[in-house]
């Protein structure tokens, strides 16, 4: 998660201050919307999954669903995780496709053993970094989470977090925690020389010895070259939005059915019916 705030886990815990309206703001706010989308747009192809084979993955820190709503339009199955109700409230509201659970990633991931094909987290793994109870402890509950999902996902699996560390100690934590609890990998920086543009993502791969950090975005180029890439990806986003059905449009649900399809579903056959609207009744 992320807010329009500098520095929000400074203001209270995520529980908190994710309250309802501030969780509604959030899941409004069309520059977050497209913020959220291109992380988890980059998110997801750095998990390198299996092109055309829909994958059950994990979200930690899924709050409203935004980057649920990205792995759903690329035709994957998801259960998402986070600490704040009220986010989860209003994913629910926007009938995100995906499963949302209650739970603080501190706490560990509470599923099976292999569960999961790959993990993305947009925006809240530095939250572990904050003592919010006298009982908190940041390595302690890290190496409960990272040990925990590394057990939930399939060998060979990636998980990949995209996070605002607050200095260097904070992401030399972090990284020392998750390769504690067994994974391979490191952090792959986008756009290194751009005060905007920088995007931290830490890598982390389970299983084997054969991974290869990805390449980072806009590393070695000019900084006149990294602004007009930058800026064209904004472009294209802002267009992608504009032509994207309204929800609840004929369009919409068409789509809908057809990446329900494509993953397997029973799904009712189109007809002149489908999406019409009906008639209040009184």
């Amino acid at each position: 998660m992320a807010s329009s705030t500098r520095r929000p886990e400074h203001t209270a815990p995520p529980e908190i201050f994710y309250n309802e309206e501030e969780a509604k703001k959030y899941s409004t706010n069309s520059r977050m919307m497209e913020i959220q989308t291109q992380l988890s747009e980059r998110a997801i192809e750095l998990l390198a999954l299996p092109p055309d084979t829909p994958c059950f993955l994990l979200d930690v820190g899924c709050g409203s669903g935004l980057s649920g709503d990205v792995l759903t339009e690329q035709g994957h199955y998801w259960v998402g995780l986070d600490i704040s109700e009220s986010m989860l409230d209003v994913a629910m509201e926007r009938e995100c496709e995906g499963d949302v659970l209650l739970s603080d990633m501190g706490q560990g991931v509470p599923f099976r053993a292999g569960t999961f094909d790959g993990c993305i987290s947009i925006s809240a793994l530095q939250w572990l970094c904050n003592a919010d109870k006298k009982s908190h402890k940041p390595g302690k509950r890290m190496n409960t989470f990272f040990t925990s999902l590394y057990s939930s996902l399939s060998r060979g699996a990636r998980a990949i977090f995209q996070l605002y560390p607050e200095n260097s100690q904070q992401l030399e934590l972090i990284t020392q925690q998750a390769m504690k609890a067994g994974f391979s990998g490191g952090l792959v920086i986008d756009f290194p020389h751009s005060s905007k543009a920088k995007k931290i993502y830490l890598c982390l791969f389970t299983g084997g010895t054969n991974h290869t950090l990805p390449k980072a975005l806009g590393a070695g180029e000019t900084a006149e070259e990294r602004a007009v890439k930058y800026e064209n990806k904004r472009a294209r986003m802002r267009n992608r939005r504009d032509h994207k059905p309204l929800k609840k449009s004929k369009q919409w649900i068409i789509e809908k059915k057809e990446r329900g399809r494509r993953q397997g579903k029973d799904v009712k056959a189109d007809s002149k019916y489908t999406g019409r609207k009906r008639k209040d009744r009184f």
